[in-house]
This record gives C-alpha cells, sequence and structure tokens, in this order.
C-alpha cells in the first residue's frame, strides 16, 4: 500500500494518475452538450448504494471508470453556457492548475512551519484585496471557506468591539434580501431571537436608508446598542448593491460597525468599467469577498477583510504545541492567529496563479462580460411580452417569471413556472434558478459564464414558456 503514498519514490505513478484523470475531465469537457444529463436521485442513488466501499478496485483505470458511471457522466456543468442557475462560476485554468499544486504539496495554512512560502502569498494576496478595496494601511484579513463563514467572522468582531456583556440588547440591521448567513450568524453568536432587525428595500431591492436610519433611532431611543449594519453588495438573489455611502454615514452617526457582503459584488474590484458601482465600499470596517464567485475560481476561495487589523485579535487563541504567544515577539507569521479554522487549505495559491497569468484587469473584462450580457438579457425580457422582469440588474442577475396571456390566477402563474424550472431540469437542456419575490414564484439567471450569449438567453427564454404552456395546457384538459 506504500505504494500509493506521494512521495519521491513514486512521483512517476503520481504523474501517470493524474494524467490519467486529467485527461478523462478534458475528454468529458469537450464533449459536453448540455449543463445537465437528467439524471434523477432515485435513478443515481441505487448505482452508488451498490458500491461496496470495502472491496478496493486496487486499479486507478478501474476507479476512473466507476468514477465516470457515478459522477463524471452525470454531473452538472458550470461551464456550459446555459448553465443560468446558481452563483456557480466557471474556473479559468491558471487557478486550476494552481489547484493541482496546493492539493499535491497540500501545505496547511494555519502556521508558518506548515506552510511558509504559502503564508506569505496568502498575505500579500490580502494586502493586495485590500487596496483594491481601499480600506488603508491598517488593513488585514484571512483566507476563509466562503461567505458565509466571512460574514460570521466579520460579526464576531463587530459582537466583541461593542465592549459589552449583555448580548440581548445587541442588533444588527440588514436589508430584506440580505443572505441567510446574518441571520444564522446570529445564532451561532449568541445574540437574542430579536437581534436582526430586517430593513425594507426600493424597487431596485436596494436598502432603503431612510427606513434604516428610522431603525437605528428607534434602537438608540430604546437603550439597545446598533452593532452592526449588514450592507449587501450583490445580493444573492438580485444582485442589487446597497447605498455604500449613505450606509457609511448613518454607521459613523450611531457608532455601529459597518460591514459589507460583497461576495458576489467583489468582481467589480477588478473591473475597469463598472468598479464606480460599489463606491463607498472603501469605509466599511469589515468586507467580505468570494473569489470564487466573481474572481472565476474553484470553490473554496473567500476572505474576509477588515480596516483595523488589530480587531482580529478577537478571533486569537494561543496553544503551546501550535501558535504559543512568544512566537507573536518573534514575528513568527501565523494565520491561525487570524481564522477561526486551524487546518486550512493553500486555497489562495489559486488566485495567485490567476493573477500572475491573467492579470487584475483579465479578470475584470470577463466580470464585465457578464454585466453586459445580463444588461442585454433585461432588454430582452423587457421587451417580451411573455415575461415579467423585477429589476434591472446592477451585476448579472435576471429575475423574471413566465406570463400567461390567457391566465391570471396567480396561483396558477406560480405551478406554471415551478413546472417548467422542473421540467427544463429534468430534461438537461439548461439549468436555471428559482425564488420568491412577494410571496410569487420567480425564475432567475446568474450570469457568470462570459461564453453565454444573449441568443442560449433566448433559447432557455423560449424553452421555458414552451414548458409552462405545456403545463397549463395539460391543467386546463385535466379541468375540463
Amino acid at each position: 500500500m506504500r505504494s500509493h503514498l506521494l512521495n519521491d519514490t513514486t512521483a512517476e505513478h503520481y504523474r501517470r494518475s493524474v494524467t490519467e484523470g486529467v485527461e478523462r475531465v478534458a475528454a468529458k469537457l469537450a464533449a459536453t452538450d448540455r449543463p445537465f444529463t437528467g439524471v434523477t436521485a432515485d435513478d443515481l442513488a441505487p448505482r452508488i448504494d451498490a458500491i461496496d466501499l470495502d472491496r478496493p478496485l486496487r486499479d486507478t483505470t478501474a476507479a476512473l471508470d466507476e468514477l465516470e458511471d457515478i459522477y463524471l457522466r452525470d454531473a452538472v456543468y458550470f461551464h456550459h453556457p446555459r448553465y443560468l442557475a446558481h452563483l456557480n462560476c466557471p474556473v479559468v485554468i491558471p487557478a486550476v492548475l494552481g489547484e493541482a499544486v496546493l492539493s499535491a504539496v497540500n501545505s496547511s495554512l494555519d502556521t508558518w512551519d506548515q506552510s511558509a512560502g504559502g503564508t506569505l502569498i496568502e498575505r500579500k494576496l490580502i494586502d493586495w484585496t485590500a487596496a483594491r478595496i481601499g480600506l488603508g494601511p491598517a488593513a488585514d484579513g484571512v483566507f476563509t471557506s466562503g461567505g458565509t463563514q466571512s460574514n460570521l467572522q466579520a460579526l464576531l468582531l463587530a459582537r466583541e468591539e461593542t465592549k459589552t456583556e449583555e448580548l440581548t440588547k445587541l442588533r444588527v440591521f440588514a436589508s430584506e434580501v440580505s443572505h441567510f448567513s446574518v441571520q444564522k450568524s446570529a445564532k451561532l453568536l449568541g445574540l437574542g431571537p430579536d437581534a436582526v432587525v430586517v430593513v425594507p428595500v426600493d424597487h431596485d431591492k436596494r436598502m432603503q436608508t431612510v427606513a434604516l436610519a428610522h431603525e437605528l433611532e428607534r434602537c438608540a431611543e430604546a437603550g439597545l446598542i446598533p452593532m452592526a449594519v449588514v450592507a449587501t453588495a450583490g445580493t444573492t438573489d438580485f444582485g442589487s448593491i446597497d447605498p455604500l455611502p449613505e450606509i457609511a454615514d448613518l454607521c459613523e452617526q450611531y457608532g455601529a460597525w459597518m460591514h459589507v457582503d460583497a461576495a458576489y459584488g467583489c468582481g467589480l474590484l477588478a473591473s475597469r468599467k463598472y468598479r464606480h458601482r460599489i463606491d463607498g465600499i472603501e469605509r466599511a470596517d469589515s468586507v467580505t469577498v468570494d473569489y470564487h464567485k466573481s474572481f472565476f475560481q474553484p470553490v473554496s476561495s473567500s476572505a474576509v477583510l477588515v480596516r483595523d487589523a488589530a480587531t482580529l485579535r478577537h478571533a486569537t487563541y494561543h496553544a503551546e504545541y501550535l501558535n504559543p504567544r512568544r512566537m507573536v515577539t518573534e514575528r513568527i507569521p501565523n494565520q491561525v492567529d487570524k481564522s477561526l479554522q486551524t487546518t486550512r487549505r493553500f486555497d489562495a495559491l489559486k488566485l495567485w496563479m490567476t493573477l500572475r497569468v491573467m492579470g487584475a484587469d483579465g479578470i475584470g473584462a470577463l466580470f464585465d462580460e457578464v454585466c453586459d450580457l445580463a444588461a442585454e438579457g433585461w432588454k430582452l425580457l423587457a421587451a417580451d411580452p411573455r415575461f415579467d422582469v423585477v429589476v434591472e440588474p446592477s451585476l448579472s442577475t435576471l429575475v423574471f417569471r413566465y406570463i400567461p396571456a390567457a391566465v391570471t390566477d396567480p396561483a396558477e402563474i406560480d405551478r406554471a413556472n415551478l413546472y417548467a424550472r422542473k421540467a427544463l431540469f429534468a430534461s438537461g437542456d439548461a439549468v436555471v434558478a428559482g425564488t420568491k419575490v412577494s410571496g410569487r414564484h420567480y425564475l432567475k439567471f446568474t450570469l457568470l459564464n462570459p461564453e453565454t450569449t444573449t441568443a442560449d438567453i433566448t433559447a432557455v427564454l423560449d424553452l421555458i414558456a414552451g414548458h409552462a404552456e405545456q403545463y397549463l395546457g395539460e391543467s386546463l384538459d385535466r379541468a375540463c
């Protein structure tokens, strides 16, 4: 069994095995003609359940053959131009190369003596991102597993900075379309059930600053503590961007920590065309970025940034076997001193390779393409009487629903849209997402693939309309 350990004696075995795996994936990518096969859990589960994990195949080729049957053939492929569903981006090749390197070397980014140069590369990327945001010379941060962890850590710091033990008095303000992790983080941080104050949004799904000001004033009058305001730069459902400068003013006035959840909108940090849409982000106390959403990185690749590096001390614990206090005075750079995680992958290498090969302008140009595509898609939807589109996009998301000419019952229209989404997924021809707007079911395109065209959007809209019309026709037949 030692022949499977990666070391100096098995380097050739490693090269052959990985090459064979890469060739399988490359062949699959080249042959994929739709984003999904339409396989159901009932079809796939028995094939996986039948595998006896205590009887190894003892052969790489046989294992890859099996993997083709239970995974590669039926995977959802985000690189396909008609995958339009969630915040999953196609990935760039330099990042995939970085993934291969980091997996093989297997550095752990918690301490210097486990990562060396990896530590410094991550720190350099944090500095680069903080400079792009404009947080100032005292800024710092750390890579995380994703936006949920980044938001949790930011709110932990905000809680500790209030310097109070009366947790039931703390309030967090977030818009009604903010990410669910705000509510989840409040619970994990031991805040009260009323801790998160939901602020209404305007027609463009942006936080209403007048309403925020009102809620902050109510908080002050009640003797409560405004712990944090979470502004969103790219909401999950709409891609909407809250009015950051106005929110920053209110945070300053009421002494609240300003956190910007830019998990989605962080791609604008590399944009030459649309960077102004997140003006005001530089005034935040903390910022979440997900490179695996709009920097075209493989998951996971995320970070939390803070204006004042000293606030990261709230996540610091020392263990003699890992990061004893003396290492601080010895200036040994241990990233675990800043992180909620201990053992942690060298995910920063993927972004490093991307920047060194493509540059920030290359990433920004790709993100600009999908923002431009969304603008064209909005024009198509606005001009198509079959559909109702909710808001003009700020990033690359379109929320809409099919509206049949002959049906006026909102519940029946809901069912037609739900059916269309499910039927489209079952066909494998395209994958779209869904959400609710004012209690009604809507469909969603999240456009993160520069290879997607307006022709793809038009074709998928026709497919949606066709499935919805089929449902409505069958529904009418059943009623008769």
